[in-house]
Parts: C-alpha cells; sequence; structure tokens
C-alpha cells in the first residue's frame, strides 16, 4: 500500500530537521516496508517544499547510480535524482565548515549548465548538445540524513532511503572553467582524485552510462513524467565515476580532471 500524505509529510519534514540539526534519522524503509520508488520521490518533494519554504532556491539537479556496479549492488536498473540548491554550492578552493554535514563524501562528476531548457519526453542526446551551455568539472558532496545501518537490526539503507534522502546529495565543489560539450570526449574525461595528497579513486566517464551526457537524456525524460524539465541556467551533475570517496574532519580533497581542470576543497 503506497504512503498516505501525512507519512509523506512527516518523513520530508524529519529529513529536513535532520539536515538543520546535523543529526540522521531511522531508516524509512524499515519504519514503511511498502515504500516503494514513487512515494521515495514523494518524499523526496516534501523535503526539497521544506528547503524551499525556507528561502533555498532550486539551482539543479544531480543524477545517481549511473555505474552499472551501483546499480546490481543495489539491484535497481535506472539511476536515480535529486535536487541543487543555492545553499550547496561551493567555490573551487572552498573551506567546508566541520558540522556543515553529518558524513560527508565526495564524487568527481562532469556537470553541464544548461543554456536552453530540455522538456521531455524524446529527449537525445543531439538535445542535450544543443540545449548545454558549457561542461565543468564538479565534486559532489554526498551526505546522509538517514543512517546507512540500522544498529539494531543490522540492515543497510535501501534505494527507497537514499531516494527521500534527496539521493544524498548535500553538496557541489564546481569548476571555474568552461569548455564546450563537444571539445572533448567525455567518456574519457576521467579524474584523480586524492585525500590528503594520497590517490583514493580513478575513473572515466564512460561509466556514467557510457557517456555523461545520457544521464542528462534520462533526467530531462523522468522529469518529464512528472510535468516537469530542465531550465536554462540549471547545473545538472551527470553522475560520478568514482566510489563515494569519505571526507572526514581535516580532510583536503583535490581532484585533477586533465583538460578541464582542476577541483579541491578542504573539510575542517
Amino acid at each position: 500500500m503506497p504512503l498516505n500524505s501525512q507519512d509523506i509529510e512527516a518523513a520530508g519534514k524529519a529529513l529536513f530537521d535532520a539536515e538543520k540539526a546535523g543529526v540522521q534519522i531511522g531508516l524509512l524503509s524499515l519504519k514503511h516496508p511498502e515504500m516503494d520508488m514513487q512515494d521515495a520521490y514523494a518524499v523526496q518533494v516534501a523535503f526539497c517544499a521544506h528547503k524551499q519554504a525556507a528561502g533555498a532556491r532550486i539551482v539543479g539537479w544531480k543524477i545517481g547510480l549511473t555505474s552499472k556496479a551501483m546499480r546490481d549492488a543495489l539491484k535497481i536498473d535506472i539511476p536515480d535524482s535529486g535536487v541543487l540548491f543555492d545553499d550547496m554550492v561551493f567555490e573551487n578552493g572552498a573551506s567546508v565548515p566541520r558540522r556543515r554535514f553529518i558524513q560527508p563524501r565526495i564524487e568527481a562528476e562532469i556537470a553541464f549548465v544548461m543554456k536552453a531548457p530540455l522538456q521531455g519526453p524524446g529527449v537525445v542526446r543531439d538535445d542535450i548538445l544543443a540545449a548545454t551551455d558549457y561542461v565543468t568539472p564538479a565534486l559532489e558532496i554526498l551526505d546522509t540524513r538517514i543512517v546507512r545501518r540500522d544498529p539494531d537490526t543490522g540492515k543497510f539503507r535501501r534505494i527507497t532511503d537514499t531516494i527521500a534522502d534527496n539521493a544524498a546529495s548535500a553538496g557541489i565543489v564546481l569548476g571555474k572553467a568552461r569548455h564546450a560539450m563537444h571539445s572533448t570526449d567525455l567518456r574519457w574525461t576521467g579524474a584523480i582524485v586524492k585525500r590528503n595528497g594520497e590517490v583514493e579513486e580513478t575513473g572515466l566517464g564512460a561509466a556514467v552510462l557510457n557517456d555523461p551526457a545520457l544521464g542528462i537524456v534520462w533526467l530531462a525524460n523522468r522529469l518529464a513524467e512528472f510535468g516537469g524539465r530542465i531550465e536554462p541556467g540549471q547545473i545538472v551533475l551527470s553522475g560520478s565515476f568514482i566510489r563515494p570517496v569519505e571526507a572526514v574532519p581535516g580532510s583536503r580533497i583535490e581532484a585533477e580532471f586533465g583538460v578541464l581542470g582542476n577541483l579541491h576543497c578542504d573539510f575542517e
């Protein structure tokens, strides 16, 4: 049975309060075992509505679970998505306050910045090329407002927990360099990610659905199912091509994206 409107609103408010307080709530999948992906997106909408009511402004979207390995691990066959807000954006070289996030992790991605709207259904890769203003390297900061593992049962987060939790999105560090989408083969664009000078992860853009642009195709067509679209000026994180790197206090995260440029940030 789908979650009722009261359950959805309560879960969205609990996530919003968790973010403000810097604490985690329990697994929604444990509290609501009948919860499906549609319910999870409804909770995400409720969470985002509370952020907007508090003054946050939507600036874009993130796409997650674009790697086959991650989808196989969660036993799903599609990516997921979340919303980016203006209070999530950090400049390259930023120092992230210690209490800003609960359990931050970092992923390396290519960000698409749009110059024209994208309205599905039927969006294809050529539409992404026409609508993209530029691409730039990015680091996504993941966080978990829901516990990763229930301490009593030992059960782990499910996909419904992740989607409800705004697809675990919490921050973004954007590069300043602007590159035309066609200026390089994004499948071969890679990143070397270091923590405190030591290489933690490496990856190639091809890990994102074989082409990062295809993540944008998926998102535009998924949003159309709910009457939404990608707007001009919005940022779209196309999906990570590395495993998440823990950003414990005292971490300096550096990412080298080759011709696209370098990024770094410090966690106090």
